[in-house]
């Protein structure tokens, strides 16, 4: 299968070798970005528009391979942040229905997500949702 123009024409202007773009990968990790922040700023501040093309690999694996990974994945861990923000609000408005209804769809799809991980393995099967552990992963 041909490369697609822009596959065969991102490789000629950025200036990094692959391995220099995996430590700037984990500099940035180690800065505090998670996966798609990296990615962004790689974007904007190094004009590496696709990391998989330059490496073959992708952040995440990247991240994996040098013990950069997160525990929880990033779109469950963005799930957990929304709820203890809604939480936090509900505390201080009682009366404001739509949030604790916004609040119960992302108890709901933060499980749904939590059981699709521990069945590929990426959580471990004793993981649960809590309240009280979510406000703990997120400070």
């Amino acid at each position: 299968m041909a490369k697609a123009k822009s596959e065969t024409k991102q490789g000629q202007w950025v200036d990094y070798q692959p391995r220099e773009i995996e430590d700037l990968i984990a500099n940035l990790s180690n800065q505090g970005l998670g996966p798609s922040q990296i990615g962004m700023a790689l974007r904007d501040q190094y004009g590496v528009s696709n990391v998989k093309i330059l490496t073959q690999k992708r952040i995440n694996t990247i991240l994996t391979e040098k013990g950069l990974a997160q525990d929880i994945p990033n779109d469950l861990l963005n799930l957990i942040e929304r709820s203890v923000s809604l939480r936090k609000h509900m505390d201080q408005n009682k009366k404001d229905y739509s949030a604790q209804r916004g609040y119960r769809i992302t108890i709901s799809k933060i499980r749904r997500l939590a059981h699709y991980y521990t069945k590929e393995g990426k959580l471990p099967a004793t993981w649960k949702y809590t309240p009280e552990t979510a406000a703990l992963l997120v400070k």
